[in-house]
């Protein structure tokens, strides 16, 4: 009981995820800045290494190497050893490839590879200068999981790797993200620091200019570069390598044939066919992959007359053909994440370096003048052959031999040990030369050994020259481009409209949709797909490149571009405005639609809107140029001062237009709407017409004929001449156009102009439908209530009205 301990579980929690996260940081997902491996790479190296699986001899099964990874230094699951295995053979990944694999290893199309029973591995050439001299106690070693191994806690590294092959993964807390770069370049600016130490930045782009990427590719940004290599952050563009090649009848295709780094070539391949097949931007007829053994090359052949430049921008902007590499340089220094620049690793790395070859020359001295005490004391042995011979003979045994030798001859224990060992075929005269040869050149080694460990200078120059050697044999030409600056690619969201005729339709309950020009002649403009009480606002027929604007009694309006209106058929509903819009609401109706073809041509252009408690206001139509949030938000055209208040009409207008009012208890206003003053769309508007109590505005129409019509809720119907109402002006109340009855009064349902082509369709309140010809009827006196065109008792009153175009 006294092992128990209370601790809160917030504190233990923190402690555990605390070792938890130290171990992953430093134990898994982050490089080391000397060698530029993390611990399982590095391990599989190490191990691969030991088990003698080297280029130089032949490929052994994946398995093996993993099985002996796991049981003796990583104590993880197989994957993940594979999976790290597989990566370093990857020469799309790597830069310089540290394994070499037989077999399925993967592909830039994003293809698994075989399992590892199938393939074959062995450590490249280059990986054999990541561990050279490990043997020679170059590097510390530490006990394996279960103690029963040692293993290294970073390799010798005979270059800078970590810049070389670049480093990617998450952490707790820490993630890195470093390019790889191209050994030749790597190298050189390693030497130039070796001999400039407080090199800057700006000298050493002369000499490393930036990433070079193992898929080639074209970096833009010299800036960001700079940043990234001083700080450790920054952010280059990173494009395809493309090229336009002319087909036959006038045809032409974009050629690609290098990608950006790590991006999935297969998933590239379909966004771009995705492109094509949704008409994203017009002109590309088809996309192949083309890759083959000789390289990759994918295909996009375009539309005789396509613009190349355009669909090349637009793929740059919209798919992977470019893409962002952020620079996140982390790496474990000193047992630390930190984030560095590249002057820091390469300084790290060199201090490595200078570590190693120090340890090594010791290692290789203590040998050699072990050696050379050995040697000494042989070549002593030969000038006095016979009296060691005699004496050896003289001895009861080998330790007595060795014990006579030390004390008559004054030799080392080693020195005796070599003596009594000694083979007689190495007591010829061959054999003496041979010696004294030993003798001499362990004489130089131990000198210039000595050197190298006592004086810096000589040591950077063993240095830099096996730096030089390691680049002659492994530097290859540059693969990424490099662009100073970052080309911005700017795209004309008109000019990816594919222009197509469309017949465009808005109900009044806000149902949306274009046409083929195809559906709709093969249908009745009665068989429109709409609700049984739904009326048609519009019906246009207009190109895709048009713009449609959709005005509310709620004072909103709607911008939608004609192509990104849903493509229904014509019996069909449509889109409703609610499925996109947040603001929309359930009693809203649309009220007025206009296509517009160019917002540059409408600046002039006003609009007048008049609400039913007699509100008016004109405003331009430049204010409802595109806003950004248009997709999920409406705009005000007009400002609503009650929530009882709704605009009635709203439509273009021209200067000497005159506007009539007719309100529910039957007065009308006539005046000019140059009267009424422009405001903004979010201002309420004047007065337009004095209402008295319970009286609102019925109807507002601009006056298209000399003649009107008036409809009351009980069914009366008249025609009268508008010149029976002169002209006033507006906030008056107006003349009196209909007779006040005591018991059941008329009131204004409807009224309007009285056009040649326009009939009415009234529809009473049992849903019986009554047909007017206004055209063909009588005028009524100014005060009369007009003549019924129902039965009031059997039909109740009016419920709507339709204006319909006359056959």
């Amino acid at each position: 009981m006294s092992n128990i301990q209370n601790l809160s579980l917030e504190d233990i929690m923190g402690e555990r995820f605390g070792r938890y996260s130290k171990y992953i940081i430093q134990e898994r997902a982050l490089p080391d800045i000397r060698d530029g491996l993390k611990p399982v790479q590095r391990r599989i190296l190490y191990s691969m290494n030991k088990d003698g699986n080297t280029f130089d001899k032949g490929y052994r099964k994946s398995a093996k190497s993993v099985g002996n990874v796991m049981g003796n230094f990583h104590p993880h699951g197989d994957s993940s050893i594979y999976e790290a295995m597989i990566r370093m053979s990857q020469d799309w990944k790597m830069r310089e490839p540290l394994i070499e694999m037989h077999g399925n290893n993967g592909s830039m199309d994003g293809d698994p590879p075989a399992a590892m029973r199938y393939t074959e591995a062995r450590l490249s050439e280059i990986s054999f200068h990541l561990l050279q001299d490990i043997e020679k106690e170059t590097v510390p070693f530490a006990w394996n999981f279960d103690d029963t191994e040692k293993e290294p806690t970073v390799l010798p590294a005979a270059y800078p790797n970590l810049l070389v092959n670049g480093s990617t993964g998450i952490s707790a807390g820490y993630a890195t993200e470093i390019p790889p770069h191209n050994l030749g370049e790597v190298i050189d600016s390693a030497i130039y620091m070796i001999d400039h130490p407080s090199v800057k930045v700006d000298k050493l782009m002369e000499i490393l200019p930036g990433p070079d990427f193992p898929t080639g590719g074209i970096i833009q940004g010299k800036d960001e570069i700079k940043r990234a290599y001083e700080t450790g952050k920054g952010r280059i563009v990173v494009r395809s390598k493309t090229e336009i090649e002319n087909l036959k009848a006038g045809k032409k295709q974009i050629i690609v044939t290098e990608i950006p780094y790590e991006v999935n070539k297969a998933t590239l391949v379909k966004k771009i066919d995705d492109v094509r097949v949704n008409q994203k931007v017009a002109g590309i007829a088809e996309v192949r992959d083309e890759s083959d053994r000789d390289g990759l090359r994918i295909a996009i052949e375009l539309k005789k007359e396509a613009d190349e430049q355009l669909i090349l921008n637009y793929l740059y902007k919209y798919t992977d053909l470019q893409t962002n590499y952020n620079f996140n340089m982390v790496a474990i220094d000193n047992m630390t994440p930190t984030q560095v620049g590249v002057i820091e690793v390469l300084r790290a790395y060199i201090s490595h370096r200078k570590d190693i070859i120090v340890s090594r020359s010791r290692y290789d001295l203590k040998k050699a003048e072990r050696r050379l005490h050995i040697v000494e004391g042989l070549v002593r042995v030969l000038s006095i052959l016979d009296e060691v011979i005699a004496l050896i003979r003289a001895s009861d045994s080998k330790a007595d031999a060795k014990e006579n030798l030390k004390i008559s001859y004054d030799f080392s224990e080693e020195q005796a040990e070599a003596i009594v060992t000694l083979q007689l075929y190495r007591l010829t005269n061959t054999d003496i030369v041979t010696l004294e040869k030993e003798d001499a050149e362990l004489k130089d080694q131990i000198m210039t050994l000595k050197a190298i460990i006592d004086d810096e200078r000589t040591m950077f120059n063993l240095m830099k020259r096996e730096l030089r050697e390691v680049k002659k044999k492994f530097a290859n030409p540059r693969r990424s481009n490099l662009v100073d600056q970052v080309e911005n690619v700017e795209i004309k969201a008109e000019s990816l409209i594919v222009e197509e005729e469309t017949y465009v339709t808005v109900t009044r309950d806000g149902y949306i949709k274009r046409t083929t020009p195809r559906s709709f002649a093969s249908s009745q403009i009665e068989e429109l797909g709409k609700k049984e009480e739904d009326k048609l606002v519009l019906l246009e027929n207009t190109k895709t490149t048009s713009h449609l604007l959709i005005f509310t009694n709620l004072g909103n309006v709607i911008y939608r571009p004609i192509h990104e209106l849903p493509d229904i058929r014509w019996k069909e509903t449509g889109e409703h405005l609610s499925q996109s819009l947040t603001n929309f609401e359930s009693e809203e109706r649309v009220i007025f639609a206009q296509i517009v073809t160019n917002f540059e041509e409408i600046n002039d252009e006003l609009l007048y809107a008049v609400t039913k408690l007699g509100q008016i206001k004109r405003v331009s139509m430049s204010e409802f140029k595109p806003w950004r949030t248009y997709k999920s938000k409406s705009t005000k055209y007009a400002k609503l001062k009650s929530t009882e208040d709704v605009v009635l009409a709203v439509g273009p207008i021209e200067e000497l237009d005159e506007v009539m009012l007719v309100s529910y208890r039957g007065y009308a206003l006539h005046f000019g709407i140059s009267e009424v003053p422009v405001v903004g769309a979010k201002a309420a508007g004047v007065k337009a017409m004095n209402l008295k109590d319970e009286d609102v505005i019925s109807s507002a129409f601009l006056l298209k004929s000399p003649d009107m019509y008036l409809l009351t809720q009980r069914g009366a119907f008249k025609k009268m001449k508008v010149s029976e109402i002169p002209v006033t002006s507006r906030a008056n109340r107006g003349l009196l156009v209909l007779r006040e009855l005591k018991k059941t009064p008329h009131r204004v349902f409807a009224a309007g102009n009285v056009l040649e082509n326009t009939n009415l369709r009234v529809i009473s309140e049992m849903l019986h439908e009554f047909d007017i010809h206004p055209t063909d009827l009588g005028y009524s006196e100014r005060t009369s209530n007009g003549s019924f065109i129902f039965d009031e008792d059997k039909e109740k009153g009016v419920k709507d009205v339709i204006e319909i175009d006359a056959e």
